[in-house]
Order: structure tokens, then C-alpha cells, then sequence
């Protein structure tokens, strides 16, 4: 109606009565045929847009849905897939079958089933069969032998690539023995520290179970501190400290660093191995417990371990914390001091027991210096010795509560070993500008 109307002015005067006379009859016909009024139409109009604007909601969301399943499943896939590749060195807890091995180096164990990666791209931890094994060992010839536990055989060997390793061969002792083993290749290939011995590969080949380390040319704590009568004591003050400041470092990781937290249950001289520099590792983690055992912050379980290192608490009652760790490392650190061991039948009573006989000598300074190890020929600080002292003394308390975290063990023991390690290089330095010219 408007646009006629509008239209009308631009049409020539002569028309203009025709044009107006044609409305003026058209204008019924149009009111009955033409546009609804503006309220019809807005009735119509808005509950359309509504319709539509809900139908796309609608799509738009359904479409949002099914982009977000793609992308999860998409997603879930690279997961499994890169979870059989990047922890190919995981051994899980559950039931794992041990009775094929693989037949490539790049095989590992995961879930129970047999995951093989490339070589090239695996870098962890390796899986040896048993017959690459006997190869390294010169089929596990005597003359390689290098140590003899409770757990098993270790042969020093070489691998494929030129590795020199040592290899365990575990006994198989049933579920105790299946047990350890799985125990220490699930947490050293997971843990990572310059403290703890390096796990290069296991072999599960049928009933066969070893254990591949680094080899660490000075052998054990144990054979350093004890030897033979055919072998050469050389640990002096100096390497002691290192050796008291790197096994407390082995143990805080365990502690504090580590999650969750793990208790090593049988830390001893044996179990510490030396390498070409007489730095420490700690090694053999078979009886080793975690935390997510707790109840009550305490884990309960059946006492193992070695007599003579074991906290009184766990003794008696099986009560693990790890504060017995810490119990276990005050005695080695008495064995550091005295160079004796914990229990020596040949010794008169009372001095059978190391802890007890030290114990009360541990506060007065003159019965200390006479218990020092003789070997030492009296080359060592005082100031230091009585430090080392009190931190052993109040490691071996009987109550745990008392004793320290290794974390105040490591800061008390930092400055001990740097004192002595500038007071070394001054007395070196000053031997060499004394030292004539040739």
C-alpha cells in the first residue's frame, strides 16, 4: 500500500485521476487479501526465530559433543601408545608373566604382556635373554665372580656394546624371591638419582631372573671397611665423610623425594657400593617398602632384614616407618667411625653389640678417641669426629620419634665434608710449593 501511494507523484497529471480512481476501488479488495497488521505478523515472526534459534542450538551442540569424543579417543590412543613406549621400564605390581622372554634386547615387561620398542629410540632400561647373559659372563665362569648375597651370584660381565656390568642372578627362593625382584626393577626404573646404583636391564627369560647394574670397580662398603687378610684397607677420614654424606643423600631421596616415599628396609655395608672415585651408591632394593602400605603413618609387615641394623621398633614388633632407615644408617655410620661390625661374637661381653657398647662412649670425648678405628692411625679432626659422633648418637636412639630426618643428617654432614675437602687441597697445595724441583 505504501509503495503505491509513494509512487503515485512521479506518474504524469493526466493520469493522475485514473490512478486515483483505481485505488480508491482496489483499497477494499486489498484489505481482504494483502499483509496481515504488524501484531499478527510479530505473533507469527517470534516464535519462528525461537524455533530456529533453538534448532541450532541444538546442532551446535551436538556437533561440540561429538568433536570432543573424537578428540578424547584420539587422544586415548596416542596415551596407550605412547605409555608403551615411554614406560616400557615400568613393571607394574599386578600378575606379570614371566615365562617367555624376548627374543630382542628393545622387549620390556608392562601390564604382563610383552611390549617391544625400537632400540634405537628405547634408552631406558634393556631386556636381556638369558643366552646374551651367559655370553657376557663367559657362561657365568667362577674367575667372574664378584660378590655372593643372600639374594644371589653377582658376575662381573661385558655387554654386546662394550658395557662392562655386573650381573645378579638371583635365587629362586619362590615368592620372596619373585618377589625382590620385581621390587627392584620396578623402583630402579623409576628412580633416578646419582645416590643410587643405575639398573641397565633384567632378564625374565622362563625361570631364569638377573638383574644388570653398573659396574662399580671398588666393590662394596663392606669389603672396604672389613677385608681380608690379603687386602689393603684404603678408606681415610676424607672417604669416609664422602661415604657418610652419599649414603645419607641415597636415603633422603628415598625419603623425602621420592613418591610415594620409600624405605629401603635393609640398608647395610653390603649394600653400598663404591665406585672408581669411592663415591657411594646405595644398591639392592629387594625388601624395599612404600609408603601407600601405611596404616596409622606405620607400615606393618613381617620382620626381614639384617641383624644388627634393624631399629628396635621394627625388631619387636614389625612397625615400619622411615625412621628405621634412619636406626640402620646410624649403625653404619658407628662402623665408619670404629671399624668394627655390629655383632662380633669374639669380642668379651659387652662389646659384642656395637650400639650398646658405643652408645654411652659416643658423649665423652676421651672415651672417643679411643674408640676410633685404629686403622686410621689418629689422621683425622677432632672437631669433625665429634660431630660425626653426636650425629651417630642420636641416629641409634631407641626411640624413633627421637631420631632425625636424613634431611638434617645431609645439612649436618655438607659442611663437614667441604671443611675437610678445603683443608685437603691447602695441604696439597702447600706439599707442592715445598716440594723440591727435580
Amino acid at each position: 500500500m505504501e509503495t503505491n501511494t509513494t509512487a503515485t507523484p512521479a506518474s504524469p497529471p493526466a493520469n493522475n485521476h485514473t490512478h486515483i480512481h483505481h485505488h480508491s476501488h482496489s483499497q477494499p479488495d486489498t484489505h481482504h487479501h494483502g499483509i496481515l497488521p504488524s501484531d499478527s505478523m510479530l505473533v507469527i515472526i517470534i516464535p519462528t526465530i525461537s524455533i530456529l534459534l533453538l534448532v541450532a542450538i541444538i546442532v551446535i551442540v551436538i556437533m561440540l559433543r561429538r568433536l570432543k569424543s573424537a578428540k578424547n579417543r584420539g587422544n586415548s590412543k596416542s596415551n596407550s601408545s605412547s605409555s608403551g613406549n615411554q614406560n616400557c621400564n615400568f613393571i607394574a605390581h599386578t600378575a606379570i608373566n614371566f615365562n617367555s622372554s624376548p627374543d630382542v634386547k628393545s622387549g620390556c615387561l608392562y601390564g604382563g604382556s610383552l611390549i617391544r620398542t625400537p632400540a634405537s629410540r628405547f634408552k631406558g632400561v634393556q631386556v636381556f635373554t638369558y643366552k646374551e647373559l651367559e655370553m657376557a659372563t663367559d657362561k657365568f665362569s667362577e674367575a667372574n665372580v664378584i660378590g655372593n648375597g643372600g639374594f644371589g651370584v653377582v658376575y662381573r660381565g661385558v655387554l654386546s656394546d662394550g658395557t662392562v656390568a655386573a650381573i645378579k642372578v638371583l635365587r629362586r627362593d619362590g615368592k620372596q624371591g619373585e618377589r625382590a625382584f620385581r621390587m627392584e626393577v620396578d623402583l630402579l626404573t623409576r628412580l633416578h638419582s646419582l645416590y643410587l646404583v643405575e639398573l641397565l636391564g633384567y632378564c625374565a627369560d622362563q625361570h631364569y631372573r638377573l638383574l644388570i647394574f653398573e659396574y662399580m670397580p671398588n666393590g662394596t662398603l663392606q669389603s672396604q671397611l672389613h677385608p681380608s687378610h690379603n687386602q689393603q684397607r684404603v678408606l681415610d677420614w676424607g672417604t669416609r665423610l664422602r661415604v657418610a654424606l652419599d649414603c645419607a643423600r641415597a636415603l633422603e631421596f628415598l625419603h623425602e623425594h621420592a613418591v610415594p616415599s620409600i624405605i629401603h628396609r635393609d640398608f647395610k655395608p653390603s649394600n653400598i657400593l663404591l665406585d672408581q672415585n669411592f663415591r657411594a651408591k646405595v644398591s639392592d632394593f629387594g625388601l624395599a617398602k612404600t609408603s601407600s602400605d601405611k596404616i596409622n603413618s606405620q607400615i606393618p609387615t613381617r620382620v626381614i632384614g639384617t641383624t644388627g641394623y634393624l631399629a628396635p621398633e621394627y625388631a619387636s614388633s614389625g612397625k615400619l616407618t622411615t625412621k628405621s632407615d634412619v636406626y640402620s644408617y646410624g649403625v653404619v655410620l658407628l662402623e665408619l667411625l670404629t671399624g668394627r661390625v655390629p655383632l662380633d661374637t669374639k669380642r668379651p661381653p659387652g662389646e659384642d653389640v656395637l650400639v650398646s657398647w658405643a652408645l654411652p662412649r659416643l658423649t665423652n670425648r676421651q672415651k672417643l678417641v679411643e674408640m676410633v678405628d685404629p686403622a686410621l692411625q689418629g689422621r683425622y679432626s677432632k672437631k669433625d669426629l665429634i660431630q660425626i659422633a653426636a650425629i651417630a648418637a642420636v641416629c641409634v636412639q631407641h626411640e624413633a620419634d627421637y631420631r632425625p630426618l636424613m634431611t638434617d643428617v645431609v645439612q649436618s654432614l655438607i659442611p663437614l665434608v667441604k671443611n675437610h675437602s678445603s683443608v685437603s687441597s691447602s695441604c696439597s697445595s702447600r706439599f707442592q710449593m715445598l716440594s723440591p724441583r727435580y
